[in-house]
């Protein structure tokens, strides 16, 4: 749903015109000359956090744990202290920077989001929405403007290697998720030590549900709906389940030359239809599902062998843990027939790291669109096709997001940009929800 840009010339049409069945208030006079954030600051910081980890080409490879990626904490936190945040580090090794309020007996609104990287990676997923969330800071600090609620702005550790900061925070990272190997070759626990954190004592980092009264992140959008559209945010309505299966097909490994085509066991021709089923069933349905076979092992992987085992990596994504759930039924389903009439068997393995949805809090887009509104900008609600750190904050505290455009769409490579001016509209926007925020 687009909202247009009629209420530039007002401050703020609070919480929000929506034809999503969201309450319609009136102009809210609060908003109308809030300060803006400093965009070329924010630019200068992206630029200069690029620097971490660049390898002889350029690129970046800021990946968790990686010396790349220490020295961009460090100076990271030198900023936070700087801003007079007095960053510390909890034991999942999380960066948490604190500035008081008028009202200590109020919960703090939290803000942030990760600057570590996938390797090769692009500078502004992640790293976007922790500057942002430190500019808010400083720009309170330079109009002197002190909150009602204590502030928070965190800065999540691997967010790329499988939400491990977050999960700490929320007491969700297992004893064997620290066992697990990173993407750094650091197994999890040495690598939070490696940042500083504490994994033996990394309960002492987990926050309650009520410890904050809400959570905001700022991100790009990864995808390219805002580009192709024209717009300027995106209200994220939530963050979408990931499901990854194994499947494990097995026919019969035999000579290539001299065995018929009907007398085969094949594999891979199992393989290769259930392939083509999945993409037939996701697109199929109603929605905005996706569907994707991203892996493919053939043994015994010869030209002149049929391929008696194949190994494929389905995922499914939804906002819908029970439309996740209806895909995988009907993929299972068609698996048998294909088993059938290949004379192989299927098998489907779940993995244990499932994602579940995060649906973002009702109250929070309302804020986070009104905001958008009165600085002149047009929105879009859509969901977030991609994990991020917010999804295990859901689990603890009302959930924010906002989206900015990746051009063309493009993200986790060394090509992903997105424009100063978006940066500056994402930025104000989170600045504003938190004032608004603020007002509770």
């Amino acid at each position: 749903m687009i909202r247009r840009d009629f209420l530039k010339k007002s401050a703020l049409a609070s919480l929000g015109l929506t034809a999503l069945g969201l309450p319609i208030l009136q102009a809210n006079p609060f908003f109308a000359n809030l300060p803006k954030v400093n965009r070329q600051r924010i630019v200068d910081r992206i630029a200069e956090l690029a620097k971490f980890g660049q390898d002889e080409r350029g690129h970046g490879f800021r990946v968790a744990f990686t010396p790349g990626d220490v020295e961009g904490r460090k100076w990271m936190m030198g900023l936070m202290e700087k801003a007079s945040l007095n960053p510390r580090i909890d034991a999942g090794g999380n960066i948490i920077g604190r500035r008081e309020g008028k009202n200590p007996a109020l919960k703090p609104i939290g803000f942030g989001s990760h600057i570590d990287m996938v390797p090769d990676g692009g500078n502004y997923d992640g790293t976007l929405g922790s500057l942002a969330a430190l500019e808010v800071i400083e720009i309170l600090n330079e109009k002197k403007l002190v909150t009602e609620h204590p502030l928070e702005v965190i800065i999540f550790a691997n967010e790329e290697g499988g939400l491990i900061g977050s999960k700490a925070m929320v007491g969700k990272l297992s004893p064997e998720g620290l066992k697990q190997i990173s993407q750094s070759g650091l197994v999890m626990a040495e690598g939070i030590r490696t940042i500083g954190g504490n994994p033996e004592d990394i309960r002492s980092a987990e926050r309650k549900k009520g410890d904050l009264h809400a959570w905001l992140e700022l991100h790009i959008e990864q995808g390219g709906i805002l580009d192709a559209e024209g717009l300027q945010i995106g209200v994220v309505e939530g963050i979408v389940g990931i499901l990854d299966v194994e499947v494990i097909v097995e026919g019969f490994s035999n000579h290539a030359g001299t065995t018929p085509m009907k007398l085969r066991k094949d594999a891979m021709l199992a393989a290769s239809k259930l392939t083509v089923a999945v993409n037939e069933i996701v697109t199929a349905m109603p929605g905005n599902q996706v569907g994707t076979v991203g892996k493919v092992e053939a043994h015994p992987g010869a030209y002149n062998v049929i391929p008696g085992k194949v190994i494929l990596g389905l995922e499914i994504r939804d906002l819908s843990f029970d439309k996740i759930e209806q895909i995988l039924a009907a993929i299972e389903s068609e698996a048998q027939s294909i088993a059938k009439e290949t004379q192989t068997s299927i098998a489907f393995h779940r993995e244990p790291s499932f994602n579940l949805p995060a649906l973002t809090d009702a109250s929070l887009k309302q804020k986070i669109n009104a905001a958008a509104m009165a600085l002149g900008l047009q929105t879009k609600h859509m969901q977030s096709g991609a994990g991020h750190d917010s999804q295990q904050m859901a689990l603890i505290a009302p959930v924010g997001m906002i989206f900015v455009p990746s051009v063309g769409g493009i993200s986790h490579s060394f090509n992903e940009f997105t424009k100063a001016e978006d940066m500056e509209n994402g930025a104000n926007v989170l600045l504003h929800t938190v004032l608004a925020l603020d007002q509770e």
